[in-house]
């Protein structure tokens, strides 16, 4: 099996101790999926019930901007508080070391005695870990609070977010903007093929086969959009 990286001295020392950088695939996926299934699925109820095009456009676009826009202020929300609780603990760590310094040394021996060290190679660690602060705070961050030691960037997730919705969510409308014939039918084969590259480019990040991937994401969009349909169908005119 090819290695996923190099395991030559030089990479390994330069990737540990490369910067680490959270990634948004999250946000991604999460921005991209809602954004097709809500447009979708207001495309699918109001075809439903039998409306105009026109209102389809004018609910679709809507859509796509309001909810795009109240999704990523969402993320930024609360990947903001997830950062302040990043910097509110690094302060209690901070604090600690500083009035508590052999208290919190205790602390750092017990975690590296549960990773298996103990004698003299876990009173060695317990001191060249406590002689750089950062590395210390990192450890009882990840360790002590469950954290993780890589600040989260707001204002990037919810770009992350807004695109990914913008991009996926625009993509039911396109029949409709261009007069394409059929073009829900149109709008629904090009919906699916959306959820189902969503889910199988997810399954990059996972150990899941492309088409399973792929197919649960499908599915889970159908069923929105059926259920959409449903609904829209009872007030039909």
């Amino acid at each position: 099996m090819k290695s996923e990286h190099s395991h030559d001295k030089s990479d390994i020392i330069a990737r540990i101790a490369s910067e680490g950088k959270r990634g948004h695939l999250r946000d991604l996926i999460y921005g991209g999926l809602d954004g097709a299934v809500t447009t979708f699925a207001i495309v699918a109820g109001v075809q439903g019930a039998g409306l105009s095009p026109t209102i389809i456009i004018t609910l679709g676009i809507a859509n796509v901007l309001a909810d795009g826009f109240s999704m990523a202020a969402g993320n930024y929300s609360g990947t903001k508080a997830e950062l302040d609780d990043v910097k509110r603990l690094r302060a209690i760590e901070e604090r600690h070391i500083e009035t508590a310094p052999e208290g919190e040394r205790e602390e750092l021996r017990q975690i590296l005695r549960l990773k298996g060290l103990e004698g003299e190679v876990l009173e060695l660690a317990t001191d060249a870990i406590a002689a750089k602060r950062s590395a210390w705070i990192n450890m009882m961050l990840v360790d002590e609070y469950g954290m993780s030691p890589v600040d989260p960037a707001p204002f990037r997730a919810a770009v992350a977010t807004f695109s990914a919705f913008m991009l996926a969510g625009m993509i039911p409308l396109l029949p409709f903007l261009f007069g394409v014939a059929n073009a829900f039918a149109t709008a629904t084969v090009a919906t699916g093929c959306v959820f189902f590259t969503i889910g199988a480019l997810k399954s990059r990040w996972s150990l899941a086969p492309w088409w399973r991937s792929g197919a649960e994401t499908l599915l889970i969009g159908a069923s929105a959009a059926a259920i959409a349909f449903f609904v829209g169908s009872l007030f039909h005119q």
